[in-house]
């Protein structure tokens, strides 16, 4: 499991790479745009099925939530379906239609109701039936989990039988959307084992088609393009089933084509490594907004610890941290419980109660929300992506993270700095050559302004020298940066701020550094092209401030930053670092016009592998780049006073508890 994505991005298929843009037919109206979201999932169990609706409306709106997420079909449907191999539930009463029973329910309290389905997986009698449908290993094995068969993305369960199951439900039920889990080929079943790639005749016959080679008995990155194609092929259908079939409804899933609302989860394992990564819904989101900025994004909070303990649940603090973060960047808060409200662990639910409650008397605020930071962070995986996502949190310099480049047209004055932990993309060149600042970290040279022609370097565990300190403020004290890792060399750049001081003797203490030599490798090249300018820095800067928070790291990166911005950020803070700041802008909306909203999250409460309640914070100092005539806390209902200065405002937050939001009016 990864936190960064959801669980349903186990599987190859959903990876969203740079320049997918997809779009599905824009349906008449989109309720998940316009409207302020509080969403609940109750992740049935079969036995769940004669459950009583009344009571579980009534506990959804106790919530405050006014949007249910709640089974619908796939592996076991909760209506009397007669479509052929779709099995409702053996708990269903006879003549009882459970979701019609919620959806009648729902509808008198206002509360809308999104399908779930789960066509991954099926029983036995259906693989008797159609042994074609279904995933094959390599050895030619169905893969079966607790006695249900996995389908193939490429099989006739997906392409067909499924848009039978789809056409009954969506014509018998007036939903608001329906959501798939598991959606295309799971890499792993639900105990972590992995499946490797699909085998079936359709696969072998496809994958032989378009790359002319057999498929392998191991996965590698044609396959996992194959997977993601394959699975945007059936999104497409059922979107435009979906939307013909209901035009007001949303198709959701964990993948960005074709869907009207991107989902992820924050969600935790007991086997993934250290550290945990509280920003985890704030990466969801923002990242799903920012790459795809007319779709929804849904974060789900889950509440429990990891699969096999659905009903124990992660730290109260934990759960309204990821609430809140998901409201910070432009969503709603999102809480997904398993079974029913009638929990063993009721933890989850008190904590999530209040945040949905402030959300409900504080809706205004989390309408057409968008991100106004000007730094971009391009979306990237691993330590690399996530130390600068830390970094510029920590730092508070508002940012938006994008998995594309779309921007460059449609909005290309929106950043003034792109941040590049994986690559620098040639689609960027115009974009630098007329004036844009790009800071490239990592052993892979930018795609232009270099030459190609680098040495990658084995694992090395050295110094870099710090010879120019004019570039690095903060790092007066200190001649060195430790450095574990690769580095790329770059003939024709040696020397300049930044050098390598290669491995030398480490022990015992008499002999440390007696061999020492220095180099003329170059740790930070600057670049000019055209009228913008480059920084590269060869070596993964990011993963070991990730790793291991070395603040000299965080020191170096955050001086290459300001020195790009040319000393220009748009908000400066006394706040502690483990204050998350987020600036957006909100639409204006009927006599309200558009203004500035500045979030604050306390995640000081975040302790190694736990959460306990956030430190309060006293006499938090804010300076925002505009011009506004009026600052209001909203947490402490009363206006804020504000001291001008030549191109910004400040103010002063008396007091910060877990979260508050100050409103700016122009």
């Amino acid at each position: 499991m990864t936190n960064s994505f959801p669980r349903g991005t186990w599987l190859v298929a959903c990876a969203t790479l740079v320049g997918m843009t997809a779009q599905s037919p824009e349906p008449k109206a989109r309720w998940w745009m316009d409207e302020p979201i509080r969403l609940v999932q109750t992740n049935l169990r079969e036995s769940d099925a004669g459950l009583d609706a009344r009571r579980l409306i009534a506990q959804v709106g106790d919530l405050h939530a006014n949007a249910l997420l709640f089974n619908m079909g796939g592996i076991v449907a909760f209506y009397p379906t007669k479509v052929a191999y779709h099995y409702p539930s053996t708990f269903l009463p006879p003549g009882r239609d459970l979701f019609g029973d919620v959806l009648s329910e729902a509808r008198k309290r206002s509360i809308r109701v999104i399908g779930r389905f789960d066509l991954s997986k099926t029983q036995k009698p259906v693989y008797d039936a159609h042994p074609e449908w279904f995933f094959r290993s390599a050895s030619g094995n169905p893969a079966i989990y607790n006695g249900l068969y996995s389908t193939c993305i490429n099989g006739g369960y997906y392409r067909a039988h499924a848009i039978e199951i789809l056409t009954e439900a969506l014509e018998k039920y007036e939903v608001d959307g329906l959501f798939f889990n598991m959606f295309g080929n799971p890499s792993h079943d639900y105990s972590g084992n992995p499946l490797g790639p699909c085998h079936c005749d359709a696969c072998r016959q496809k994958f032989q088609a378009r790359f002319g080679r057999p498929l392998a008995k191991e996965g590698d990155a044609e396959y996992g393009r194959f997977m993601r194609d394959c699975s945007h092929e059936v999104a497409e259908k059922l979107a435009g089933l979906i939307h013909r079939k209901r035009p007001n409804a949303a198709f959701l899933t964990y993948i960005q084509a074709y869907t009207d609302g991107i989902m992820s989860e924050s969600n935790t394992s007991v086997t993934r490594p250290l550290p945990l990564w509280p920003y985890s819904a704030s990466d969801n989101i923002n990242r799903a907004l920012g790459s795809e900025p007319d779709k929804m994004a849904f974060n789900l909070c889950m509440s429990f610890i990891d699969f096999p303990w659905r009903f124990a649940t992660v730290p109260p603090a934990e759960i309204r941290l990821r609430l809140y973060q998901n409201m910070a960047h432009g969503a709603g808060p999102a809480f997904t419980m398993a079974s029913i409200p009638d929990q063993e662990d009721r933890t989850a639910l008190l904590a999530a109660k209040p945040v949905l409650a402030w959300h409900a008397d504080h809706e205004d605020l989390y309408l057409r929300q968008t991100n106004a930071g000007r730094v971009l962070l391009l979306g990237a995986g691993g330590g690399a992506y996530r130390g600068l996502f830390k970094l510029l949190s920590e730092q508070h310099i508002p940012f938006t993270v994008s998995d594309n480049l779309n921007w460059l047209e449609s909005r290309p004055g929106s950043f003034d700095l792109v941040l590049a932990p994986a690559g620098v993309p040639a689609r960027l060149e115009d974009w630098v050559r007329g004036g844009g600042a790009v800071l490239a970290t990592g052993t892979q040279a930018p795609a232009f302004g270099f030459a190609r022609n680098g040495k990658l370097s084995a694992k090395t565990q050295g110094y870099w020298r710090i010879r120019d300190h004019s570039l690095f403020p903060s790092l007066r004290d200190t001649n060195l940066l430790f450095f574990d890792g690769e580095y790329l060399e770059m003939p024709g750049y040696e020397g300049g701020a930044l050098t390598l001081i290669p491995p030398a003797m480490f022990g015992p203490p008499e002999k440390v550094w007696a061999d020492k030599r220095e180099s003329q490798v170059a740790g930070l090249i600057k670049q000019s092209h055209g009228r913008g300018t480059i920084i590269y820095v060869p070596w993964d800067v990011g993963s070991l401030y990730y790793r291991h928070g070395s603040q000299a790291h965080g020191w170096f990166v955050a001086d290459l930053i300001d020195h790009l911005l040319k000393g220009k950020r748009q908000l400066r803070t006394n706040a502690h670092p483990l204050v998350e700041v987020t600036l957006m802008r909100q639409a204006g909306a009927g006599q309200r016009r558009e203004r500035t909203l500045v979030h604050f999250v306390n995640l000081s409460g975040h302790s190694g592998t736990t959460y306990f309640e956030p430190i309060e914070m006293r006499d938090v100092r804010v300076e925002v780049a505009g011009n506004f005539k009026a600052a209001r806390s909203v947490k402490q209902s009363r206006a804020l006073e504000l001291e001008r200065g030549s191109g910004t405002v400040g103010f002063t937050l008396e007091r910060l508890a877990d979260y508050d939001v100050v409103v700016l009016e122009e």
